[in-house]
């Protein structure tokens, strides 16, 4: 395998680094030769299984520097940026800043007087899932939580998965870490233009996610730095086990999917590492769908 970044002395910082789709891009991104600071929030409990997987890449030869923080805190992004400065050395530059934040409340914003025949319909199925989906297992499903959504729900969503990427491109800008062709992408989703209940929150950070990726695409342009939105397809992380009758999802995604499957975290990585080649450089502002054209049907 190529290692076509190690040349460069290239770094990607990875928020949100530990699972899902931002571990496997951070696996990818290693195997081509990207040396990594990662960011992640995990508790005591999930750190062995956590430091295993970045044990896993450092194996690759890559320089791997890993802090398990809030990504929202500005000290702590001071105290990481000053040790990622120091660990890249004169020559290292970020080529690739990855905003894989999954912090976001799943409520509904009225929950009153819902039935458990409305189970289904709560959650924002519509007939055509629900044509595909076992009436016993829908039964089965838990009612719908009784606490409604809140602003401080919305306003820790999109400080969490929206605005903390502008902080860091900002940031990381400030103190001239970044590479005169450097790139920067999020992941959004399908939800960002459409209502699924008990998804309001994520769906307004999503939407506000893509609105700040297009003009940082725009105003941090003369200085070299294209970013794009991955708009992944569904695919099995540990956020989507979270959701209630994810496994129904799950089987409807499936069906829905020209290919029959889920997106996988490898799907998304891979396109993560297309985005960071040189023939990639033409690529800015744009929202990408990867998701095997499941967004067409």
């Amino acid at each position: 395998m190529a290692n076509e970044f190690s040349d460069h002395h290239y770094w990607a910082i990875i928020l949100g680094g530990s699972s899902g789709l931002g571990l496997a891009a951070a696996q990818k991104l290693a195997a081509h030769g990207m040396n990594l600071c990662i960011i992640h929030r995990d508790p005591g409990v999930e750190m062995e299984k956590v430091n295993a997987g970045f044990e896993g890449i450092r194996e690759m030869g890559v320089q791997v520097i890993t802090f398990n923080a809030d990504v929202t805190r500005a000290d702590k992004r001071m105290q990481i940026l000053e040790r990622l400065e120091s660990s890249m050395g004169e020559e290292g530059k970020v080529r690739c800043l990855v905003h894989s934040i999954a912090r976001g409340t799943l409520k509904a914003m009225v929950t009153a007087g819902v039935s458990s025949s409305d189970r289904l319909n709560v959650r924002g199925l519509d007939n055509g899932i629900a044509s595909s989906i076992d009436s016993d297992k829908i039964k089965a499903m838990p009612p719908a939580s009784g606490a409604t959504l809140s602003t401080d729900d919305f306003r820790i969503t999109l400080d969490s998965m929206a605005y903390s990427l502008y902080d860091w491109v900002k940031d990381v800008s400030l103190r001239n870490l970044f590479a005169t062709d450097a790139r920067v992408l999020s992941f959004t989703s399908e939800g960002s233009h459409r209502a699924w209940k008990h998804y309001a929150a994520v769906s307004a950070a999503k939407a506000a996610l893509e609105a700040i990726s297009r003009n940082i695409a725009l105003e941090f342009a003369p200085l070299g730095i294209r970013a794009n939105c991955i708009q992944a397809g569904t695919t099995n992380t540990r956020s989507l086990q979270l959701i209630p009758g994810s496994d129904q999802l799950i089987a409807w995604s499936e069906a829905r999917s020209p290919f029959q499957r889920l997106t996988t975290p490898e799907d998304v990585a891979n396109v993560v590492y297309l985005l960071c080649k040189d023939e990639a450089a033409w690529i800015n502002g744009a929202i990408i769908p990867v998701d095997g054209g499941a967004h067409i049907c």
